[in-house]
């Protein structure tokens, strides 16, 4: 288990990742962290999000410290950094494995379905190394920001079998809820090139956990592997990656696996401690349809891997899409995702989603608010009838939800 002293910081997350990052900025230019830092005490067992799922065997645990190590590298010029980028490591963009902030917001455009690589869809980069312009949005396009969602649990998430969430799915409103959420069929190479159901990203939109980790080094770093080998065009440069010298592939599949074994070992954080009125706010999630969406608890399937052998899943979303409104609304499609659909957000970790970030969490796939109750409130479509309730609630009813929120 890692480490539990921790420096909190705005935006970053623990000392050793402050000063990796900090040695970063000193060779690539334009990468700004602002970080105000406070010694903080040891933190219980739960309270994080970097632990490990429980008993693991030792060889797991071996893997699991080196894809710790590869998910906090900084990557430089000289290891093949961009030529494009936006961040220089993955802990960058995750803060203590937690969520991002809007200050590390990625934008993805399009027009429609139509990725325009040949305008460097689909995600802007707007950093670059010394030499190479970054990427510029260009005009007439569908943009959708999109904060980094944690990377706890996502190994228990991988495990929730395909015909949970296809039963949980009811995209025609058969049984007359008003709630119509579809599971989002997506490409996958790590899969051999086929369609599966998409389980992570903020619109369901990436199948696997390598296809995560693999798109993440290519898009998000400029770094290629043996998925991704060649590195991303710019069409400020003349539509080529020059630049950066480092021959292709820049990392192996390896260290794709080692990270990807490091996320799935990620467990979530504990339940916080209930009171009278968080046990009433329950209640209330529960009676004013908040649940039918975010499922408290699901399970997973039969793994050879004891901690992800068919245990509950305690997570609060069905992994599924739904309509949220014209105010939560992209306008752009992702695969089966309309530009009004979004996962649903797992809530697990809620209350300690400020703790990396200096306190301020911030909520919703853009991080426009950090105020639980005007993130309800913002929820429409399919979500209007709980949110009217909501809104009609008392204040102390209100109140009530919000503690219990802030249990999970």
């Amino acid at each position: 288990m890692k480490n539990q002293l921790l420096f909190k910081y705005k935006g970053c997350m623990s000392t050793r990742h402050f000063w990796i990052i900090l040695a970063a900025v000193l060779v690539v230019p334009g990468i700004i962290i602002n970080c105000e830092g406070q010694l903080t005490r040891p933190l219980p067992v739960g309270e994080s999000f970097d632990e490990t799922l429980p008993d693991l065997p030792g060889f797991l645990n071996a893997s699991f410290a080196r894809g710790d190590e590869a998910f906090d590298r900084v990557f430089t010029v000289s290891d093949g950094l961009g030529p494009t980028f936006n961040q220089p490591s993955c802990a960058t963009c995750h803060a203590a494995d937690g969520r991002g902030t809007p200050q590390t917001i990625l934008i993805r455009f399009s027009k429609g379905a139509d990725q325009v690589p040949e305008l460097g869809g689909g995600q802007l980069q707007d950093k670059s190394i010394p030499g190479v312009p970054p990427e510029i949005l260009p005009p007439g396009v569908d943009t959708s920001p999109r904060m980094a969602p944690p990377v706890f649990g996502v190994g228990l998430i991988e495990n929730i079998p395909d015909a949970t969430l296809l039963q949980l799915a009811d995209p025609d409103d058969l049984d007359g809820d008003g709630i119509s959420g579809k599971v989002n069929m997506v490409f996958s190479i790590a899969a051999g090139n086929k369609f599966v159901i998409g389980r992570f990203g903020r619109k369901a939109n990436t199948g696997t956990l390598i296809d995560q980790v693999a798109t993440a080094y290519h898009q998000d770093m400029g770094i290629t592997s043996d998925l991704f080998v060649q590195d991303n065009p710019n069409p400020l440069a003349g539509g080529s990656a020059i630049g950066d010298l480092v021959p292709d592939p820049e990392i192996p599949f390896s260290v794709i696996e080692d990270v990807v074994m490091y996320v799935r070992l990620l467990a979530p954080p504990n339940l916080g401690e209930t009171t009278p009125e968080s046990t009433r706010g329950g209640e209330i999630f529960t009676d004013i349809g908040c649940a039918g969406c975010h499922i408290p608890t699901l399970k997973t399937g039969p793994n050879v891997i004891s901690a992800l052998d068919q245990v509950d899943v305690n997570l609060y979303s069905d992994i599924l899409l739904h309509d949220m409104g014209p105010g939560l609304a992209d306008n752009r499609p992702d695969w089966d995702a309309n530009g009004r659909e979004w996962k649903t957000a797992p809530l697990w970790g809620l209350r300690l989603a400020g703790d990396p970030l200096g306190g301020i969490a911030h909520y919703l796939h853009d991080g426009r608010t950090s105020d639980l109750s005007q993130a309800i409130l913002l929820h429409g479509g399919e979500a209007v009838i709980a949110r009217n309730f909501f809104e009609g609630l008392s204040e102390s009813d209100k109140k009530a939800l919000i503690a219990f929120l802030l249990t999970l």
